[in-house]
């Protein structure tokens, strides 16, 4: 028996049409805001820093780099699951005090001395930097490299939103291609889209600018390109024709109660989740014990084949992407029996007639 196609998704289907649009859309302006707008002013503000001279004698102004004398008054560490830093406490001499945050401890090189005498540098109203007696070290409010964070996102949502976009055009308009719930059409530009977001994640971070991260991407393209285009040359030639698979069956000595699913219009078509198998045996049940509310499946129930999910099926698990449909047929009927691939050797075992014994002779 082979599955009649339709253009007419399952609601399912159409749901997570939409919502794939959806999230594409969303993705891809949010990675236009990131890129356009918040890294564009990181970058903005790393320039005018680089770019900033000290402040002449007496005077303030924001733009200009202000230095001033200070002793350490004390330091704070501040402890995270993840990363380590601290508060270090200054006091001027004007009688004013002032604090500012370094990554990792005061111990670390430059040690801040409690008592000791530094020169703090102020920009745009924050610290940036501090000089103690054998170095400088740059404060967290460092806005160099600020853009390296909103560049990364930016790059990643921005796959990610292309892989959505991708996932909505093959439903919209190339589902009629396959009729498999996972085709590699739609796979294996998905693994692609995966891997270049993890190369815009981490494109930035060894670089010095948007623009070599962007190259560095350029770079690896083409070698996803090239992989998925072998994925795609192998399953294709794997997929390409009759997709029924070769099962042996296995009739199991006792009877087993597993995850699977009976679907049909028949009466034994069950949505609780579980099948009963055995020998000479097949019912669906909701109790995971297998012991209630069982509707077993007549004799007249044949197998024509075990097949990958269709998209087109009735909804049902995927069982972690491990499912297999048994397709059947009940007096010219469809039937369709579900559950993992490791089980349905039991399904196959248990539709296949018990051998008759001979009596004992006299």
């Amino acid at each position: 028996m082979t599955l009649a196609t339709t253009d007419v998704p399952h609601p399912k289907i159409r749901m997570a049409r939409r919502l794939a649009a959806g999230m594409g859309s969303v993705c891809v302006l949010v990675a236009a805001w990131l890129l356009l707008v918040t890294m564009s002013g990181a970058l903005d503000q790393e320039r005018a820093f680089k770019a900033a001279v000290s402040c002449a004698p007496g005077d303030r102004d924001d733009d200009c780099l202000w230095t001033v004398a200070a002793r350490i008054d004390r330091t704070e560490p501040l402890k995270r699951r993840k990363s380590s830093s601290y508060w270090l406490y200054v006091a001027k001499a004007d009688g004013t005090s002032s604090r500012t945050r370094f990554k990792g401890s005061p111990q670390e090189p430059p040690i801040a001395h409690v008592g000791g005498t530094v020169e703090v540098t102020y920009w745009r109203g924050q610290i940036r930097y501090v000089d103690f007696e054998s170095a400088r070290r740059y404060t967290t409010a460092d806005p160099r490299g600020d853009y390296k964070l909103f560049c990364a996102w930016g790059l990643a949502i921005g796959f990610q939103g292309l892989a959505y976009l991708w996932c909505w055009y093959w439903w919209a308009r190339r589902s009629h291609v396959s009729v498999r719930a996972s085709p590699w059409q739609l796979g294996v530009p998905l693994v692609g889209a995966l891997c270049l977001t993890g190369i815009g994640a981490a494109a930035t971070w060894p670089t010095d600018s948007p623009g070599a991260a962007l190259r560095f991407v350029a770079l690896c393209t083409p070698v996803v390109l090239a992989g998925c285009s072998v994925a795609a040359l192998v399953l294709w030639r794997r997929q390409r024709g009759d997709d029924t698979i070769a099962l042996t069956p296995s009739v199991p000595a006792t009877e087993q109660c597993f995850l699977g699913m009976i679907l049909g219009e028949i009466p034994y078509a069950g949505s609780g989740g579980y099948l009963v198998a055995g020998p000479g045996c097949l019912a669906s049940t909701p109790d995971p014990t297998g012991a209630f509310f069982r509707r077993e499946a007549p004799h007249s129930l044949t197998p024509l084949r075990v097949r990958p999910p269709y998209w087109t099926d009735p909804a049902h698990p995927d069982y972690d992407g491990r499912a297999l449909v048994l397709e059947c047929e009940d007096n010219g009927v469809p039937v369709f029996i579900v559950t993992h691939r490791k089980k349905m050797p039991w399904v196959l075992g248990a539709l296949q007639p018990i051998p008759a014994t001979n009596p004992p002779r006299p």
